[in-house]
């Protein structure tokens, strides 16, 4: 008995053959790895996108496809992704270049990756990278190796992309607070003008009230000055005079220690109107009536030299009449307002009394005075109030 068999019959048995046998070979391929490394465009379409997102710098894409086109690309940003990952799913000469460069780029890595002589050591090699945080080169060189399975590739493109929205939340959080950080620092820079806005009115304010004091100090000794040169000019005791000058040198001294001490305290908080010059003046207490000595009580000198440190420039002349008068030899050292201190010393040597303006000397000259009388035991009196009266006493003190 024979068999006729149809010639469509027979082309439907050859195609169920042919299917059969491809399935059979795509498991085979997706069972163990193939035998050599893919190339660009032999990965599927997800791992294209990953691979070309972050294996090259944006710049480097626009350099492959400005060299390849012989143009400057047109589209910009993911346009230009999206149409480069389009491009490298045949092979092209855009493909081609965009391999060539991933290649070249990440050499180093694939050679590393290369030791790698199965899928779990394949596999533990991406997980050591990806925790360094080595992505674009790892992707890359396990994506393409002969040992990367289907499997293998499905998670590594999870964790990738995993790790791109950890980064991008990252990014985000990072961007909220620059954002903070800009708003802190507008309102510190405004509090920070004003408070130099603030400093500055308050140091004109005060350059103001150092102006008032010192003009208002410098019309006292004007005036003092003026009144000593009557009173050296008068003969025979004018004990009016004196006490009025006694009084006045005794406001000049107290408004030139409240000056100091404004002056020290610059900085701290503006003055009140208790510390104005003229509050300060005008709250100072009258000093007693002191009457000077006779001039027949005058003390004798017994033509001894006495040095005067100090004391005003118009008021110098007086002392030198007054300590002659008494038989003494005069010398006289301004305190370092303008000799040298260098010739102090020598002066002082050649002193037998010393008598030393305390309020009208430096702080060098007072410590210097003070410190060689102390050595030598010469006799010093220290006078507050330059005048006349105050000489008097003190030569009274000194003979004494």
């Amino acid at each position: 008995m024979k068999i006729r068999i149809e010639p469509r019959h027979l082309t439907r048995a050859v195609a169920r053959v042919q299917r059969c046998r491809a399935t059979a070979t795509v498991t085979a391929t997706e069972a163990k790895p193939s035998a050599g490394r893919r190339r660009l465009w032999d990965l599927p379409p997800r791992a294209l996108d990953m691979v070309l997102g972050i294996g090259l710098p944006h710049e480097a894409l626009r350099r492959v496809a400005r060299r390849v086109l012989r143009a400057e690309p047109q589209a910009q940003g993911h346009e230009l992704h999206a149409g480069l990952v389009a491009e490298c799913r045949r092979r092209g000469p855009m493909a081609e270049a965009l391999q060539e460069a991933l290649e070249r780029q990440h050499a180093a890595t694939q050679g590393q990756a290369h030791e790698a002589g199965c899928t779990e050591a394949l596999a533990a090699w991406w997980q050591d990278r990806a925790a360094r945080g080595e992505l674009p080169g790892a992707l890359w060189a396990v994506l393409t190796h002969p040992h990367c399975t289907e499997a293998l590739q499905q998670r590594v493109l999870g964790e990738v992309q995993m790790l791109q929205f950890q980064a991008g939340q990252a990014a985000r959080v990072e961007l909220a607070r620059f954002e903070a950080l800009i708003d802190e620092n507008a309102v510190l820079g405004r509090a920070l003008a004003a408070a130099q806005q603030r400093c500055a009115q308050g140091a004109a304010e005060h350059a103001r009230e150092r102006a008032a004091w010192l003009s208002e100090g410098a019309a006292l000794r004007g005036r003092l000055a003026a009144m000593e040169a009557r009173l050296a000019e008068r003969p025979g005791p004018a004990s009016a005079d004196a006490q009025r000058l006694d009084r006045q040198a005794a406001r000049i001294s107290a408004l030139e220690r409240a000056l100091a001490v404004a002056l020290a305290g610059a900085g701290a908080a503006p003055q009140t109107a208790a510390t104005s010059p003229r509050a300060a003046a005008t709250a100072l207490p009258e000093p007693l009536p002191v009457l000077p000595q006779p001039a027949s009580a005058a003390p004798a000198l017994d033509q001894r030299n006495v040095l005067c440190v100090g004391g005003r420039t118009a008021i110098v002349p007086v002392y030198r009449r007054l300590i002659e008068a008494s038989g003494g030899r005069f010398l006289h050292h301004d305190g370092g307002e303008e000799d040298k201190l260098g010739a102090l010393d020598a002066t002082l040597a050649a002193a037998d009394l010393v008598i030393c303006q305390a309020g009208c000397v430096s702080h060098n000259a007072y410590w210097r005075v003070k410190d060689h009388c102390k050595r030598t035991g010469k006799r010093c009196v220290f006078v507050e109030t330059p005048s006349a009266a105050g000489l008097q006493r003190a030569l009274a003190q000194i003979s004494g």
